[in-house]
């Protein structure tokens, strides 16, 4: 099945309403002002729906420091070190985590897991992220299509000058021995 932006922003945001496909057809001029909305709304709709299923699957559980963390590098705030955690369903787990310099082991640092256990690595999706992301749709799409635009003109230049550079030197074949002919 085919879906289309306008479902997807339809179906994400109700409160957004597209003129039907019949005003489409007589009124160009509405479609080319949604166009422009639907990355942002596309970007924000994927990264809502991320961020729901991550705050809803993702938990924070204590991970047991096994060894002592060591000394931070020049500019590092985080150490990997080795722990223990048990998971949403029960299983215990190890494994590598980040911790502050220095943490004692015995410790306990609080981590993100996914159900089956598994590190996560960052905290989930906040809806400030998921703003963030569609802003920076809003901004990159149209530079994008620019990109994709000049690089089409500039290949049509090239392709259009070869084109133009072979019929001269065609033509000069069969001009040429006729100008040199008397000399």
């Amino acid at each position: 099945m085919l879906v289309t932006v306008r479902d997807v922003l339809v179906r994400d945001r109700p409160e957004v309403s597209l003129p039907s496909d019949a005003e489409h057809d007589h009124e160009p001029r509405q479609c080319r002002r949604r166009a422009p909305q639907a990355s942002p709304y596309a970007a924000y709709s994927i990264a809502s729906r991320t961020a729901h299923a991550q705050q809803d699957t993702w938990r924070q559980v204590p991970a047991v420091l096994l060894t002592t963390a060591p000394a931070a590098g020049y500019h590092q705030y985080q150490v990997t070190v080795p722990a223990r955690w048990t998971a949403p369903d029960g299983t215990h787990r190890t494994g590598t985590i980040l911790a502050a310099p220095g943490t004692t082991a015995g410790r306990t640092v609080m981590i993100w897991v996914n159900v089956a256990g598994r590190l996560t690595g960052d905290p989930p999706l906040q809806q400030s992220q998921v703003r963030g992301q569609a802003v920076l749709a809003a901004v990159l799409t149209p530079l994008a299509v620019g990109f994709i635009l000049l690089c089409a003109g500039l290949l049509a230049h090239v392709v259009l000058g070869r084109r133009r550079l072979a019929a001269w030197d065609t033509d000069w074949q069969v001009t040429e021995p006729q100008w040199t002919r008397g000399r």
